[in-house]
C-alpha cells in the first residue's frame, strides 16, 4: 500500500494483546492503521523508532477530569504518561446534569470529597449546560489531546432531580422517575454509564455525606438496572466500607453481585488490598454466572503526597495553623529559628490531629512516612532517619525542610500491599491497571503516572512483569472491559492511537506544585522520561515531553448512542 500520512519503522511493536513484540513498520493513514510489518512505501512523515517500543496509547478506566476537561486542552498530566483514552465521572461525581442557579449543589460533592478548587471550577467552566447530553455536546466541541468517555455521575443525577433534599434524604418514587428519565437521555447521547459512591470517604466540605451517599440500595438498584440491554453500559461504584469478613461485608458483596447478576451490566470499582482476594473471587462467581465485573487495580499503592508547598498533616496543629499562614520564605525563616522549632515539634508530638477524609494529609506514622526524593524506590521513612540521627520525627522534617528550601516532599500510603501481592492483583484477568483518579485529588496526590510507574518498576526495576504484559494491562484490557473497540491493540483498522518509548528509561519525573489552574489554584504536576512520541487518531500529541500544539483528541460516545 501507498499514501501513508506517517510510517513508524524498525520499532518493538507490542500491540497490547500480551503476545511478545517483534521488530516491525506501522503505517498510519487518515487516522488509522492501515498496515503493519515491512513497509516499503514511505509516509509524508517518517519516525524511526529503532530502540523503541511502539505501544497502543494507554487508556485509563478511572478518572475525574470533567471539571479539567474545560480549561486544559491536553489532559495533564495524563498526557505526559502515555495515557490517549480516559474514563471521566467515576464515583458518582460529574459536572452534569445541573439546574441553572444550583451549580452550587455540583461543587459542594466535588470540592473536599476529590478536592477539586471550588473558584478553579468557577473560573474555568461556564456551564453551558444543564442537561448530561448537552454536557456531552459541549465536550464534543472542546479542543482536546486526549480522548474522553465519560459517566453520569449519582450525585450530580440526585442533586439535579432533588436538589438540597439530594444531601438529606432518599428519593421520592417522583424523584426516581426523574433521575431514571435524565439517565436515559445520557446513555441515549452516549454516555458509557453510571457511577456512584458508597464510600464513607466521600464528604462534602461541610462534613455531609456527598449526595449518592443519601441513596438507599434499591434506588442504586432501579438506576443500574434501567441500563439493562444497552450495549456497553457500565457501572461504576466507589464500595461501601464494611470489615471484611464480617456479615455486613458478606451482605454487601451479594447484593452487588446479584445486582451485576440480574442486570447484566458491567460493574466495576477499585480492587485493592486488604481485601482484593475477596473481591477477585467475587468477581469470578459473577463472571461464572453470567455477570460481568471488572477490578480496577494500582501499580504503586494509593498514596498520600505532603509537602510544605501544598499541605502538610499537621496543618490544622495551632502552632503549624500560624506558621503555615505566613508566605514560603518567612515559613522558611521561622524553621530556622530555634524557639519555633521547639513549638513546632512539641505541637507534633502533643498534638490532637483531626479527622480525614480520602487523599487528605492523614496523621503520620513515622514508619511509614517517606521522604519521597527520586521516583522509584526504594524511599526511606522519616522514622529511620529519626532513629539513626537520635532527633523526633518532626525534626527531621523540619531539617530536611530547610535544606531543600521547602521542596522536600513526603509519602504515606493510604493503601498498602506487598509488591507480591500487587503482581497477582494486575496479573488477575478480571483486572485493569487503571486507577489513577486523574483530575482530582490534585495537590493531594499524584496518580496520573502509575501507568509509567508500571513499567519502570515493574519491568525495568524488579523485573516482576513482561513488557507484553505491562502494556496489556494498561492497553487492551481497559479498553475491552470500557467498550473502546477501536483501540487499546495495535491492529490494521484500529485508531491509531500510539506511544513510542524506550522501554529502558520510560518512567516517571518527580512531582512538582505549580499553580497554573484557573484563578491560581494549585496542583501537582509530574511528568515522564523516555517517551519519544505519544500519538493520538495518528498526530503527534506529545513528542520528546512537549506538547505539539496538535489537539487530536475525541468524545468517545458509548457504541449504541
Amino acid at each position: 500500500m501507498s499514501g501513508f500520512d506517517t510510517v513508524i519503522r524498525n520499532g518493538l511493536v507490542i500491540d497490547g494483546t500480551g503476545t511478545e513484540g517483534s521488530i516491525a513498520d506501522v503505517g498510519i493513514t487518515d487516522g488509522r492503521i492501515t498496515e503493519i510489518g515491512k513497509i516499503a512505501s514511505r509516509g509524508n512523515r517518517e519516525i524511526d523508532a529503532e530502540g523503541h517500543a511502539v505501544t497502543p496509547g494507554f487508556v485509563d478506566g478511572h478518572t475525574h477530569m470533567d471539571a479539567q476537561v474545560n480549561w486544559d486542552p491536553i489532559g495533564r498530566n495524563s498526557c505526559w504518561h502515555g495515557v490517549t483514552s480516559v474514563v471521566m465521572g467515576n464515583c458518582g461525581f460529574s459536572v452534569a446534569p445541573v439546574r441553572k442557579g444550583q451549580e452550587a449543589h455540583v461543587v459542594r460533592n466535588l470540592e473536599r470529597a476529590e478536592d477539586i478548587s471550588p473558584d478553579a471550577m468557577a473560573a474555568g467552566m461556564e456551564w453551558k449546560w444543564e442537561g448530561f447530553d448537552q454536557y456531552l455536546d459541549v465536550v464534543d466541541t472542546l479542543p482536546k489531546g486526549i480522548n474522553y468517555s465519560a459517566y453520569i455521575g449519582h450525585s450530580a443525577l440526585r442533586t439535579w432531580a432533588m436538589g438540597e433534599r439530594a444531601f438529606e434524604e432518599e428519593a421520592t418514587d417522583d424523584d426516581l422517575k426523574a433521575m431514571k428519565g435524565e439517565l436515559n437521555r445520557a446513555l441515549d447521547a452516549g454516555a458509557i454509564g453510571l457511577s456512584t459512591s458508597r464510600a464513607r470517604a466521600h464528604e462534602t466540605s461541610d462534613d455531609r455525606p456527598v449526595a449518592s451517599r443519601l441513596a438507599s440500595r434499591d434506588e442504586v438498584a432501579a438506576l443500574v438496572k434501567e441500563m439493562k440491554g444497552r450495549k456497553g453500559a457500565a457501572f461504576e461504584l466507589a464500595q461501601e466500607m464494611h470489615q471484611a469478613g464480617t456479615p455486613e461485608y458478606d451482605d454487601f458483596q451479594n447484593w452487588l453481585s446479584n445486582l451485576a447478576i440480574e442486570s447484566q451490566v458491567m460493574t466495576t470499582f477499585g480492587v485493592l488490598a486488604p481485601t482484593w482476594k475477596r473481591q477477585t473471587d467475587m468477581m469470578e462467581k459473577v463472571t461464572a454466572a453470567g455477570g460481568r465485573m471488572a477490578g480496577q487495580t494500582h501499580s504503586r499503592g494509593i498514596t498520600s503526597l505532603t509537602s510544605f508547598r501544598s499541605a502538610m498533616g499537621f496543618d490544622p496543629l495551632p502552632v503549624w495553623a500560624e506558621l503555615r499562614s505566613k508566605p514560603l520564605d518567612a515559613q522558611l525563616a521561622s524553621l530556622q529559628d530555634p524557639k519555633v522549632r521547639e513549638a513546632l515539634v512539641a505541637s507534633v508530638k502533643e498534638g490532637n490531629y483531626p479527622r480525614t477524609i480520602g487523599a487528605e494529609p492523614p496523621t503520620p506514622d513515622w514508619d511509614k512516612f517517606f521522604v519521597y526524593d527520586k521516583p522509584l524506590p526504594p524511599w526511606r521513612t522519616v522514622g529511620e532517619i529519626a532513629a539513626e540521627r537520635g532527633l523526633h520525627p518532626a525534626d527531621i522534617i523540619i531539617d530536611l525542610a530547610i535544606e531543600s528550601k521547602l521542596d522536600v516532599i513526603f509519602m504515606q500510603p493510604l493503601t498498602h500491599a506487598s509488591e507480591d501481592d500487587i503482581v497477582a492483583m494486575m496479573r488477575h484477568p478480571n483486572n485493569a491497571m487503571t486507577f489513577s483518579d486523574s483530575g482530582a485529588h490534585v495537590s493531594q496526590i499524584s496518580d496520573s503516572s502509575i501507568q509509567s510507574y508500571l513499567i519502570a518498576h515493574y519491568y525495568r526495576q524488579q523485573q516482576r512483569l513482561t513488557l507484553p504484559e505491562c502494556v496489556e494491562m494498561i492497553t487492551s484490557r481497559p479498553a475491552r472491559f470500557w467498550g473502546f473497540a477501536d483501540r487499546g491493540v495495535l491492529r490494521e483498522g484500529n485508531v491509531a492511537d500510539i506511544n513510542i518509548f524506550d522501554p529502558e528509561t520510560f518512567g516517571p519525573k518527580m512531582p512538582t506544585v505549580v499553580h497554573d489552574l484557573p484563578k491560581g489554584a494549585r496542583r501537582l504536576s509530574q511528568k515522564s522520561e523516555g517517551m519519544m512520541a505519544t500519538i493520538v487518531a495518528g498526530e503527534t500529541l506529545i513528542e520528546n515531553g512537549e506538547h505539539t500544539g496538535a489537539l487530536p483528541g475525541k468524545l468517545i460516545r458509548r457504541l449504541d448512542a
